[in-house]
Formats: structure tokens, sequence, C-alpha cells
């Protein structure tokens, strides 16, 4: 269950305070389209992954924290081949695009019927979320991530040979990127995202939510500090004595001051806390 609520250019999460919601687990705020949702998360996470490739997902949805998702009940994954949803006998999926250039583009119609045929298959309450890999699209983050964790149904659309054909575009809700770099074909973004998305879900990862709380790229907007395991001395390199202190007070201030001293070396473009926003 979800509920939606528009905010003025301007407005704070003040704006909500009288409208009757029911009881939530998180409150996020949409910063691209000023709106605050609310999800009880309820319902498990759908997620539908269309690819000339698919096979290229087999260890990641077998061997990895997806898998362990998968098992828990937490999502559903379902790999989807484009090339079934083409017409000749070649299972041809791609064309010359017109006016010239180097390349093939991917057609309308395979696209066009796998991915309503997605939409078709989730449930009838589900708000799908449409998601192309792009080079152009929005640059994928932790909000990124965790707007995305929020939602009942994702269908990525793994792009591959020269790119889509621009009608196809008129499919998605969203498209977005993994950085300024080309790879070969969305497979390897698309299994990024759907990682980073699922790790987030309500008892994937031991710990509850206390093993996401201090990550890197967290709501601090801080990197995440170095951490030490047994043993306490390794070839000449010793474990900071303060981890070793139990002094719980002391290792918190330093870890704050060594995640702050690694945000400043090495990525001082997060400082001021953009990232968190």
């Amino acid at each position: 269950m979800e509920v939606s609520v528009k905010v003025r250019r301007g407005a704070s999460a003040l704006a909500i305070v009288g409208i009757v919601v029911p009881p939530v687990s998180k409150l996020w705020y949409n910063q691209e389209r000023r709106i605050f949702r609310l999800s009880t998360r309820e319902e498990m996470l759908q997620i539908d992954i269309i690819s000339v490739q698919p096979r290229m997902f087999a260890g990641f949805l077998t061997e990895s924290m997806v898998a362990r998702a998968v098992r828990k009940g937490a999502c559903t994954v379902n790999l989807v081949d484009l090339r079934d949803f083409a017409h000749d006998k070649h299972r041809k999926v791609d064309d010359k695009p017109y006016g010239g250039g180097p390349g093939m583009l991917m057609m309308c119609g395979p696209w066009f019927e796998a991915v309503e045929n997605c939409l078709a298959k989730a449930a009838a309450d589900s708000a799908s979320r449409v998601i192309m890999t792009s080079p152009a699209g929005r640059r994928f983050d932790q909000r990124a991530a965790e707007e995305l964790a929020q939602e009942s149904h994702l269908v990525f659309m793994c792009g591959h040979y020269e790119g889509f054909d621009a009608r196809i575009q008129t499919l998605a809700t969203d498209a977005f990127s993994l950085g300024d770099f080309v790879l070969t074909g969305g497979e390897l973004a698309a299994a990024a995202m759907t990682d980073a998305v699922v790790r987030l879900l309500p008892g994937v990862l031991g710990g509850g939510p206390a093993a996401t709380a201090d990550e890197s790229f967290g709501r601090s907007g801080l990197l995440e500090p170095p951490q030490y395991t047994h043993p306490p001395e390794f070839r000449g390199m010793r474990v900071p004595d303060v981890l070793l202190s139990g002094d719980h007070a002391k290792i918190e201030a330093w870890r704050l001051a060594e995640a702050r001293r690694l945000t400043a070396e090495r990525r001082p473009d997060l400082q001021g806390g953009g990232v968190g926003k």
C-alpha cells in the first residue's frame, strides 16, 4: 500500500501533517518528482528483466544475494528473452538505422510486445516502473536504489547493439545509467541495479536495518570507514588500538573521523551531504 503526496516547490515534510496514512515503515522523498512516498512494503517485489542474452544472468540469480532474496520470498525475478517476441524464423530484433550510420538498432515491435506482456502479468494493483538502461539516463545512485526498493514491480529493459529505436523510449518510466562509460549491453547495468535494490528489501541482509545504516553513500553522505577483523596484527599491520579498546563512544568518534577523512581524500564531491539529499 502506498500514499503519494504532491509537494509544492520549497515545501517541507510538514506539508503532509494532518493527512491520515496507514502505518508505514519508510518515508521517501523523490526530489525529481517532488512527492513524498510512504510504503508498508507488504507486497513482494516483482522484477522482470528483458534481454537478448538472458543466460548472462544465470550465475547472478543462483549464487548471489538476489538468490537469497528469492528464497526468502522478498522478491521474484523473471527473465524474458526478447527474441521470443520476434515474428520471423531468425528471431530478428534489430535492423539498420534510417539515415545510415554504424551498427544496428533494436526494433520497436519486439520491445513493445515484451514490455506490454510483462505489464499485463503484473498484479492488478501494482504500479510498475519500466526502466531503460541508457548512457543518456539519470545517474543511478543509492537514492535511486532506495526509491526503487519501495516499488512493487520493476521492468528492466536491457539495451544492446547500437541502441534503441527512439520510439521505444515511450515505454520507459525511467532511464538510468551507471556512469559515463559505455557497455556492450544493458545486462550488467540491470544486474547491478537489481542487486542494489534487492539488498535493501526487509529481511534480505542479516542484521536488519543496521546492516545498511552506515554504508558508503548512506544518508550521512560519507564513505564507510575502514573495518578490521582477526587477527589483531598481520605482517606488521595492526588494528587501530581504539577498535580493541571496548570504548564504544571512542570507537564511534574514530569511525566518523575516518569516514570524513576518506571522503575528503577520495570523494570530495560527496562533501556537504550531497549524496544524501
